[in-house]
């Protein structure tokens, strides 16, 4: 499946970390920031959820939510969330389908090894469910307001 921007973003139905199925349908009416991350409980990730998470009430002020997503367990996603007070939900995606549909899911090198694995990337979908945006190989500092800024500038 491939993705772009102007076409409707691929449907989903994933576990949430509190075990709910929600689907990207459920967010009609709302814009959604779709973001991917490595691991839970890593450096540049804990740095990126938490910004996220600093940037919370600004993101919700514009009408947008935010779901990370990841191939950790519920259960990591649970600690994750408990440790840094993210007011967002995580996503389940440890058969990385949904890493996949977006093209989030890539050939990566680190130390001379590769391996398969998740590429940070973000997308805005609008309230309608059309794809707006989209970030590849995000680099932590300064993505979220750099997402929010889109948001403010060209969806509100």
């Amino acid at each position: 499946m491939s993705i772009e921007v102007g076409k409707p973003a691929p449907d989903f139905e994933l576990k949430t970390n509190n075990g709910e199925t929600v689907k990207l349908s459920d967010y009609k009416g709302k814009h959604v920031v779709l973001y991917f991350y490595p691991k839970d409980n890593t450096p540049g990730c804990t740095t990126e959820a938490c910004d996220f998470r600093d940037h919370h009430e600004s993101f919700a002020d514009l009408d947008a939510v935010i779901l990370g997503v990841s191939p950790d367990s519920e259960e990591s996603h649970k600690k994750f969330i408990e440790k840094h007070d993210l007011p967002f939900q995580l996503l389940v995606d440890e058969d990385h389908k949904l890493a996949e549909d977006y093209g989030a899911w890539k050939l990566k090198k680190n130390f001379g090894k590769e391996y398969m694995g998740i590429e940070r990337s973000t997308f805005i979908i609008d309230k309608q469910g059309v794809l707006q945006k989209e970030y590849r190989k995000v680099k932590v500092k300064g993505h979220v307001e750099e997402a929010l800024q889109f948001i403010r500038e060209n969806l509100s």
